[in-house]
């Protein structure tokens, strides 16, 4: 039996914590293929890229059969790059991005069915809940605002699926667990007011290599988790 390497370790202690329902999005950005590659040899399935250049680099050099999360801000521009074989787009902080991702999807179509794929985008919305005003996304009212203008429901190609988010950086954990409590309050409100009808509308995805723990308390379903994983970044 061939011994597993420290980071097929880590991976594994990682993939243990998680409770039932919670899966697991392998932060793969700025590691080499090499590193993909040993974490999909231990089961992983899910892995999570923010840069569309090192996506489209990545993407032909590994398995047909792994699921790819745009995790990072995504520019307008770069949509097309992407959307042949994204699964799934986390940080929607614009109905702009939302517009443009459905317009690639329906050009797109075909190529999608083609790798296995659901013509239809998913994508999270991205709240603005930490302290830290470098982040993305909609605050809370103005995400509430977006919902309420119903303009998104007119969008064939693109599936909100759920709502995304970063903590703040900071070692006050009750501050971590009140941005969470937030954006877990929002996802409820939104799944009763917006999406009652929506089975695909289940969806939270915070929580990373510092905070997941507290993500899960917090009803994470996808965790983003790198470093703990892969250590320190390569390039």
């Amino acid at each position: 039996m061939i011994a597993m390497t420290d980071l097929q370790e880590r991976l594994i202690s990682v993939r243990d914590e998680l409770p039932e329902g919670v899966r697991l999005v392998a932060v793969s950005k700025f590691h080499p293929v090499s590193a993909l590659l040993e974490a999909y040899d231990a089961g992983q399935r899910i892995f999570g890229e923010s840069r569309v250049q090192e996506l489209q680099e990545k993407y032909p050099q590994l398995p047909a059969d792994i699921e790819w999360h745009f995790i990072g801000h995504l520019q307008v521009n770069k949509v097309k790059y992407i959307v042949p074989y994204i699964t799934m787009i986390h940080a929607i902080d614009s109905y702009k991005l939302l517009t443009e991702i459905d317009r690639q999807a329906a050009r797109f179509a075909e190529e999608r069915q083609i790798n296995g794929l659901s013509p239809k985008v998913k994508v999270l919305l991205q709240l603005h809940v930490a302290q830290e005003e470098t982040k993305f996304g909609f605050t809370p009212a103005e995400c509430k605002a977006f919902l309420d203008s119903t303009d998104w429901r007119n969008l064939e190609h693109v599936e909100i699926a759920g709502i995304m988010c970063m903590a703040s950086f900071t070692e006050n954990q009750e501050q971590i667990h009140q941005e969470f409590l937030t954006a877990q309050d929002f996802f409820a409100m939104a799944k009763e007011r917006y999406f009652k009808d929506s089975d695909t509308f289940c969806e939270c995805s915070w929580g990373m290599s510092d905070d997941y723990p507290i993500a899960i308390e917090h009803g994470a379903t996808l965790v983003r988790v790198g470093s703990k994983i892969f250590g320190p970044r390569v390039y």
